[in-house]
């Protein structure tokens, strides 16, 4: 303990100037070497902000100069030859060790967090521009992706946020081609690592519940970091023009050393080992492609938790699949994400609806899925706008079999007795689009053949027996029977094709107006498709009451209704409402009055009868 309190009490000791002179110090003679010690004390997440950026500033320009010639952390005394080769070797490994000692210290400051915001950002960002400077020079020129890769296993593994140190990084540094290469490589494989010791985990039978609980957690956050950085990285794409390619590192341009093995990925080149293959900006883009797909992969392996896999699933068609070397690679991943049903299965759809359409993906199951997709709460989904219009898209082709697409409008046409009128309105441009593009089921609109077919089968039964009460029942119900199975998941096997869509003619005399409008559609010639066209689902996708509200308020009608009669009703109800029934008004005493002259005449007429007798 007494060393760690006379540390502590030397430390104290030394302000912003006597750092500063410590510093000058340190670069003006080789004498005072012993002054890095203690200005390597000062970079700590404990210290204050003034005394780190000092010290850091000292040490940035003590180090930068000596990189090149310093020696790997792995090389050993013995390969010096000579006393005075190994006693300056032995100066070098120091200050290796020392170097070593920084990076580490600047790691632990870049993650760790500090009491105010403000100067923890000024802090991380002169970290930062430090630490990609070593980065850059370390190598000998080339990029120096052991400490790169260091420097992301920290933001990965970090307990605290990492956002604006991730932004900053996207911001300042993933411009350059050979720093996002390098970012890919290291987050594959830090995900690999992360799928193995998952995989381990899982096999050992004698693990701590509240262990387990806690190491859930904290792979939970560490894909939540994962995602946020691969997300970030801008996939350059494979072009023969790399001029306007940029490189945080030297160029193949600037100097005719080599500058890395594009094949060892992250493997430092040895000092003096000369290699032809050379890490240009044109050879990296080549390599882009692929080392992109192999990090989204390795990424989709791993347990996804349930926030970070719904935003991957909706950004996945527009973010990724254009920029992978092999799309189709994903089938496994979206092909589990559409099986699972419920609103993971409407936000895969679309990545493997462009895999289906663009890249020659065959799912022999996507429609069996997509139909059982269709229920009441689809139409309050998030992402419900992207599906119908999907669903819109995957019923287009006409090569689809009738019992396909009668199941379709079938279900659909079922949906508009449960669903919101914003809901029906777009059921309703679905089944007219589907009804105009396959031709085939239109009988489903109007089935005169089977009336006619019932009333003859119920006069045959009524000639047949005639005494028969049971009989007369069951022909009586033949016209309402509807063979459409709404519960059964497969279409083949719901029978839509024996229905009809009675479910459109209840719209017709809807409460919401626009939705009896749009219904009155259903009701022209769609087969006639010169004198119709295509209803655009987008514009109806996205509707809700206040849209509905807001259409109905700027629409200019011809008649406003009016808020008095023009005459003074005489009923409450019109007789023609209720059949048998009257509602004429009569005043009171009359009515009593010609219930007793009822009264005295059913008594006359009763004694006569007894007379008669």
């Amino acid at each position: 303990m007494a060393p760690n309190k006379t540390k502590k009490n030397k430390k104290g000791r030394y302000g912003v100037a006597e750092i500063k002179t410590l510093g000058n110090d340190l670069l003006s003679s080789a004498s005072n070497i012993n002054n890095l010690p203690l200005l390597l004390n000062f970079v700590n997440p404990s210290s204050p902000p003034h005394h780190l950026l000092e010290s850091l500033l000292s040490l940035h320009s003590f180090f930068l100069p000596l990189l090149p010639t310093l020696p790997s952390s792995s090389s050993r005394a013995a390969d010096a030859k000579g006393s005075e080769h190994q006693s300056h070797f032995i100066y070098n490994a120091w200050l290796r060790s020392k170097f070593d000692e920084l990076v580490k210290s600047l790691l632990e400051v870049l993650v760790s967090p500090r009491q105010q915001q403000e100067e923890q950002e000024a802090v991380k960002e002169v970290v930062l521009d430090t630490l990609m400077e070593f980065v850059k020079v370390a190598n000998g020129g080339r990029f120096h992706s052991a400490i790169y890769h260091r420097f992301l296993h920290s933001i990965v593994h970090s307990e605290s946020s990492v956002e604006f140190l991730v932004d900053l990084l996207t911001a300042k540094y993933f411009k350059y081609i050979d720093v996002c290469y390098f970012t890919v490589i290291s987050l594959k494989k830090l995900a690999t690592t992360l799928e193995g010791k998952d995989q381990s985990e899982d096999k050992s039978e004698n693990a701590d519940v509240a262990d387990a609980s806690q190491l859930s957690s904290s792979t939970e956050r560490v894909i939540h970091n994962i995602y946020y950085t691969i997300s970030r990285v801008a996939p350059f794409e494979n072009s023969d023009n790399t001029s306007d390619l940029e490189m945080w590192s030297r160029s193949e341009n600037e100097h005719k050393q080599p500058c890395g093995d594009v094949n060892a990925d992250d493997k430092q080149v040895k000092p003096g080992k000369h290699d032809n293959s050379v890490l240009s900006a044109a050879k990296i883009a080549k390599k882009m492609k692929l080392k992109f797909t192999q990090a989204w992969l390795s990424f989709l392996r791993l347990p996804l938790p349930l926030d970070v896999y719904k935003e991957v699933l909706v950004n996945l068609h527009q973010v990724v699949i254009p920029h992978l070397s092999n799309p189709v690679m994903l089938c496994d991943f979206l092909t589990r994400s559409y099986d699972i049903g419920g609103v993971v299965s409407v936000m895969a759809l679309s990545s493997l609806f462009i895999l289906m359409t663009q890249y020659g993906l065959e799912y022999p199951n996507f429609y069996e899925k997509l139909y059982v997709l269709l229920v009441p709460s689809i139409f309050m989904a998030k992402h419900r706008a992207r599906f119908f219009q999907l669903l819109d898209s995957c019923l287009k082709s006409p090569l689809l079999p009738a019992y396909l697409a009668a199941s379709f409008a079938k279900k659909m046409s079922r949906l508009l007795l449960s669903i919101p009128p914003s809901g029906a309105l777009v059921i309703t441009a679905l089944i007219h689009n589907i009804l105009r593009r396959h031709p085939s089921i239109n009988c489903l609109v109007h089935r005169e053949d089977q009336v006619d077919e019932g009333k003859g089968d119920k006069a045959t039964d009524e000639a047949t027996a005639a005494n028969s009460d049971d009989a007369k029942v069951s022909a009586s119900q033949k016209l309402g029977i509807d063979h459409f199975n709404y519960g059964e998941p497969n279409p083949k096997k719901s029978n839509a094709m024996r229905s009809s869509l009675w479910e459109v003619d209840t719209i017709l005399q809807h409460y919401c107006p626009p939705v009896s409008r749009f219904a009155l559609s259903l009701e022209n010639d769609l087969t006639v498709r010169a004198k119709t066209s295509e209803v655009n689902v987008g514009d109806f996708s996205s509707g809700s009451y206040a849209t509905i509200i807001g259409a109905e308020m700027s629409r200019r009608v011809k008649q406003v209704p009016l808020a008095f009669y023009k005459s003074t009703p005489s009923t409450l109800f019109s007789d023609a409402d209720f059949a048998g029934w009257t509602f004429d008004f009569k005043d009171t005493s009359e009515i009593m009055h010609g219930s007793d002259e009822n009264a005295d005449k059913d008594d006359q007429n009763s004694g006569k009868r007894q007379r008669v007798v």
